[in-house]
């Protein structure tokens, strides 16, 4: 069967040009432009001094510069935080959203035109290519078209997050955000805007709220809290019809487990169900060893 394909139609396209593109971009996102190599493409965010996600992302490298995907409604304000920071450095941002467009190709096509800017997602492999590419070429993708509701359930299916739908900017850590799970930040790299507080988080081993994949007893709608007893320990956000991401705090919820009281969200009981590649402790949501 061919591949799906899904413009992601939420997503915006800058470009990043100049001489001193790659050293301003790689002193402030958590991740490491080292890992880029000469393709590819990274998945990080910008943070607040305090160490929360302001801005979610990937990064491209291409012949003359980057290309950052990031949710179309937030570019203006990215535009202009990115532009703060800047100073006297020899860079360029432009909006490209008119003229480009992001897709999801998955599972993970056999072909790609020459032309089209196409990485393995970051995140997961599992999740397919992601694209970068002119709209009027997508009849150009060997696929057959599938819609952003199909994409999120491929999404879900995994236990991947999303900004926005499974927490909110400006409001979570990168760890609660699995940053640290999706090799999303990168802890030898040295400063970038944050990077104390996410260190510590990391060394000390205290965060507790996490995204993660549950399984429900019937449909849940996103935003349900999260219940153990009477204690609201979270919140559903993406949910298909048996499996949600949540924010839960999974120590609240290993202490439930541990004295029988189940977890429910409205008139549902949720089980967590976490994929193979998070190395999490269950009951504590501190990394694996």
């Amino acid at each position: 069967m061919p591949p799906n394909l899904t413009v992601l139609e939420d997503r915006g396209v800058i470009a990043v040009t100049g001489a001193d593109a790659a050293t301003l971009l790689d002193g402030l996102v958590t991740n490491s432009l080292s890992r880029l190599g000469d393709g590819g493409a990274i998945h990080t965010g910008l943070l607040s001094p305090q160490g929360k996600i302001l801005f979610d992302f990937f990064l491209f490298r291409t012949a003359d510069g980057f290309l950052i995907d990031v949710a179309k409604d937030s570019m203006a304000d990215f535009t202009k935080r990115l532009t703060f920071y800047r100073l006297r450095a020899d860079v360029a941002f432009t909006d490209r959203s008119d003229s480009l467009v992001v897709a999801a190709l998955w599972p993970e096509g056999n072909s790609v035109p020459g032309g089209v800017i196409a990485a393995p997602d970051p995140r997961c492999p599992d999740l397919g290519l992601r694209l970068i590419l002119p709209a009027a070429r997508i009849a150009e993708i060997p696929a057959e078209s599938a819609d952003r509701q199909a994409y999120d359930a491929h999404r879900i299916a995994l236990g991947i997050p999303d900004a926005g739908r499974d927490y909110e900017l400006a409001d979570a850590f990168p760890h609660e955000a699995l940053y640290d799970q999706l090799g999303s930040v990168d802890f030898k790299k040295g400063c970038f805007i944050g990077q104390e507080v996410v260190s510590r988080m990391q060394h000390r081993g205290t965060a507790r709220k996490r995204t993660v994949r549950v399984r429900t007893s019937e449909p849940v709608e996103p935003g349900t809290e999260v219940k153990a007893g009477d204690a609201t320990i979270g919140t559903v956000g993406s949910a298909g019809p048996e499996t949600a991401i949540a924010l839960l705090r999974l120590d609240r919820a290993g202490e439930a487990k541990a004295a029988g009281t189940p977890l429910t969200a409205g008139t549902a009981t949720i089980e967590l169900d976490f994929p193979d590649w998070l190395r999490l402790d269950p009951a504590t949501g501190k990394p694996l060893a």
